[in-house]
């Protein structure tokens, strides 16, 4: 009765803990939420009549010029033409998937990654050829390894402060992927949610702007920096793929909310919009170093982990490896929420001994809290 399609359709983990985690007394380190300290005021009571009714598929053309120029900034030079407005850039993602994927399709991501692209790939069909990430990004030579091998029909990577990472590729490792894409004309496609979300100085150099002529499509969300209720991100993309990327999007959604957009256009061409960023950089900052100085605290003895230099998250791997899965029941007992490592894994793996911790939406105070229980809880299952 349904299609093949359906016998892949998995559900997410970190929506199913979202839902346990609305009670107040849980201390919830699970989910990317940003803090409602720092959405910026939303006043939609100017919006013009005219957005009530349906509007183009590319979206608002004020808000795709302020997208372009944004990533002109970058290096990654294209024009507003070459944008596209999506419902969150969850659906850029589907997107790619919808155009590339067919049963079988081999596709190159990092291993860990993003559950929720993981989700959509595999719905399509896809075959995962995993990329190990350090530190400092995947190993090009395993990339090109991979790309001799089997050829995926595009590479996934997020290079700035990785989902679930937290990691930050080095500007050597950008070059030297960017030489490989290249040489071998694989498509990239390179997700970019957290790279405002900068607490350190890093090298945050897209590797899409180093493609002169390889194809490429650039992810992008206003959800982490303004408001994710909107659901507003972008795709923007090599001037080949964008006619069809609008195709897809219109058998889907027709277009993206129109009223979000041209308040999202407004506030971030605005000169209070540098300022809004630079100010949730210093929330967030507070917070992460709670969490890490937490981690000293209390898992210093159980675990190794790199203090991130931006986005959402710690990526801390137990030093005596376990099915983390099996520590959640028991930490959701004493109202505390994280997310398993092991379903971050696209070939699946039994037993990754890491858990992605996300510091920006509990307080210091609860992050402390947390952290004490959940060392409890490791310690528990240690012994």
């Amino acid at each position: 009765m349904f299609s093949r399609r359906i016998d892949r359709l998995a559900g997410s983990l970190i929506r199913e803990i979202l839902q346990l985690t609305q009670r107040p007394e849980v201390i919830s380190f699970a989910a990317g939420l940003p803090a409602p300290d720092v959405m910026p005021h939303t006043d939609l009571s100017d919006v013009p009549a005219n957005m009530r009714q349906y509007g183009p598929t590319e979206g608002e053309m004020e808000l795709r010029a302020a997208v372009a120029q944004q990533l002109g900034a970058l290096g990654r030079e294209c024009t507003p033409e070459q944008v596209l407005i999506t419902s969150g850039s969850q659906q850029g993602v589907d997107l790619v998937a919808k155009l590339f994927i067919d049963e079988g399709t081999p596709v190159a991501l990092e291993s860990p990654t993003y559950l929720a692209a993981i989700q959509a790939f595999r719905l399509f069909g896809a075959e995962f050829i995993d990329l190990p990430l350090s530190s400092d990004g995947i190993a090009p030579t395993a990339l090109e390894a991979a790309i001799a091998q089997r050829r995926p029909a595009f590479v996934y990577l997020i290079p700035n402060f990785q989902n679930p990472s937290g990691y930050c590729y080095s500007a050597q490792k950008r070059q030297e992927i960017a030489g490989v894409l290249e040489a071998s004309g694989v498509p990239l496609v390179e997700d970019e949610p957290y790279r405002e979300l900068m607490y350190d100085p890093v090298d945050r150099t897209p590797i899409s702007s180093l493609l002169k002529n390889t194809p490429w499509i650039y992810l992008g969300s206003f959800s982490k920096t303004v408001c994710p209720g909107m659901r507003i991100g972008y795709l923007a993309c090599s001037p080949e793929l964008f006619p069809l990327f609008v195709r897809l999007k219109q058998a889907t959604d027709l277009h993206s909310n129109r009223p979000a957009q041209w308040w999202i256009a407004r506030l971030v061409s605005s000169p209070a919009h540098n300022s809004n960023l630079l100010h949730l950089r210093d929330y967030y900052r507070i917070r992460r170093d709670a969490m890490d100085a937490a981690l000293q605290r209390h898992f210093r003895d159980l675990a190794d982990w790199e203090t991130p230099h931006g986005g959402l998250f710690f990526w801390v791997r137990l030093k005596h490896a376990c099915d983390t899965r099996l520590l959640l029941p028991q930490a959701l007992k004493r109202n505390v929420a994280f997310m398993p490592g092991e379903p971050f894994y696209a070939n699946g793996i039994e037993t990754s001994g890491a858990i992605r911790l996300n510091f920006s939406h509990a307080t210091p105070e609860r992050i402390e809290t947390g952290i004490a229980i959940l060392a409890d809880v490791v310690r528990a299952r240690m012994a």
